[in-house]
Parts: C-alpha cells; structure tokens; sequence
C-alpha cells in the first residue's frame, strides 16, 4: 500500500534492502532518488559521527531537487571499537573485514533522517552483533559466494553470514540496514499515514 500522504515520500537510497525494508511494513516511496555524497570518512572520525552525517548529507542533496517531498535517509556503519568497516569492493577487504569480525563482538549504526519542507529529525540506532571465530574456510566459502559486494563490514546478516552470528543485541532490521519501528515512528511524526 501506497502511503496516503498529500506530499510525496522519496527514499534517498540506492539500497534495494532499504527498499525491501519498507516494503514489509507497507511503505512503498513514490519515487527512489540515490543521492551523490561524497561518504568518505573524515579523519578521526567517530563511527556514530560519520553514520549522522551521511544521512543528513543524503537527505539536503535529494531536498534540493524535492523541496515538496518527505525524504527518507540513512547511513548504516560496521564499526569495530573506533574503526568503521569499509563497504567490501573486492575480496582483499572482505577478507581483512571477515578476520577483524571474527571472534568479536562488533556495533552496527544506522542514522536515520526524515526531512519534510519544515522540518528535519535524525535518530541514531545501534545494534550489537556477535561473530563466531571463524575458520578459513568460512571465510574462503564466504568470498565464493559474493554476497559480501557492497555491504557494509563485507557480510550480510539476513543471507549466508546468519551462519556466522550467535546473537544480536538490538534492532535486527538495523544490521540489514533499516531499523523499521525507529523509522515507522519518525514518519508518522513526519505525518505520513499508510
């Protein structure tokens, strides 16, 4: 179902689990504008810092061509202490993101920003995520698979890495990278109806 909304909601993600995401709680976006951020950490940054920052940036890139729309934002980080975890590109950093994961305990943010013509909201959601030590060949059959491309930390919890977790502590649709409740909630502030 559509939202009922008079103004138009666009998701300002190139995320399809973002997209999926809504989805299941009903929430279909009139249109999906990927926004063009430079998401480059800056130095010293602090992993929560950075997620609020992307997220705010996407959602003033994708206002300025939809000043009339609520938008949707969010930027989901992999951080290990201090560290934030690239986004694996290619085997070498899903291989380093994989031994840094392994055996640990690791936090998953996601900042989410609503942004309506008269007013802008952000919430910061953390979930804690526990690996299992992993073997070689866990790692060796988890790059074969190539489910890692693109995902924040290299893994994806709602695919094959299920198998690397024993436990979370917080919002599981946080690590696919959407915390529902957080954002259902900010949206019916932002009076969105579906």
């Amino acid at each position: 179902m559509s939202p009922t909304a008079l103004m138009s909601f666009i998701l300002a993600s190139a995320s399809p689990r973002r997209l999926e995401l809504l989805k299941q709680i009903g929430l279909v976006p009139s249109a999906v504008v990927p926004a063009d951020t430079d998401e480059t950490p800056l130095k010293n940054e602090l992993p929560a810092v950075y997620a609020q920052r992307i997220a705010h940036a996407k959602a003033h890139v994708v206002a300025a061509h939809h000043s009339d729309a609520i938008i949707l934002a969010a930027d989901t980080v992999v951080a290990c202490g201090r560290r934030i975890l690239p986004k694996a590109e290619n085997e070498k950093q899903v291989r380093q993101c994989l031994d840094i994961l392994s055996g640990r305990r690791h936090r998953v943010y996601t900042a989410v920003c609503v942004k309506t013509p008269k007013a802008i909201s952000q919430k910061l959601v953390l979930t804690q995520v526990q690996f299992k030590r992993l073997r070689d060949t866990d790692i060796a059959a988890y790059i074969a698979s190539g489910e890692w491309q693109g995902k924040a930390g290299g893994y994806a919890i709602q695919g094959l890495a299920a198998g690397f977790i024993p436990r979370i502590n917080g919002s599981y649709s946080n690590v696919v990278g959407l915390p529902l409740a957080e954002t259902a909630q900010m949206l019916e502030q932002a009076g969105m109806k579906w």
